[in-house]
């Protein structure tokens, strides 16, 4: 936790490399302050094709599943940072977003935690 999934048009990779951009999406996600980095994982999702608005457009939108106890504001604040961080690498591509969920804490099970 917290997991960081990428999903985007297969284009945008021509511009900045898919390594590359899990890194930055790794640091960003460090640069909150919220998060311990080894429960951070990034990862991406391409897509060959896809429509925004009804035509063929670049788009990257990443979604963020977190635990929850955080509060709007800083949720708000990472949501910002990556965007703006996506726009810098990705100039040409007007399709950027990002949203954050939460995971609650009393249902949540991992490996670790059975013992």
């Amino acid at each position: 936790m917290p997991h960081f999934v990428m999903e985007c048009s297969q284009d945008v990779f021509e511009q900045y490399g898919e390594v590359d951009v899990i890194t930055d999406i790794h640091r960003i996600a460090m640069d909150s302050g919220l998060f311990n980095e080894a429960d951070i994982k990034v990862r991406v999702r391409p897509f060959s094709t896809g429509l925004v608005g009804g035509t063929d457009a670049p788009f990257i939108h990443v979604f963020a599943w977190i635990m929850d106890g955080r509060s709007t504001g800083q949720k708000a604040a990472l949501s910002r940072a990556m965007v703006r961080l996506l726009s810098q690498r990705y100039p040409n591509v007007a399709n950027i977003a990002m949203n954050v969920s939460e995971f609650e804490k009393a249902s949540y099970c991992n490996r670790r935690m059975l013992g």
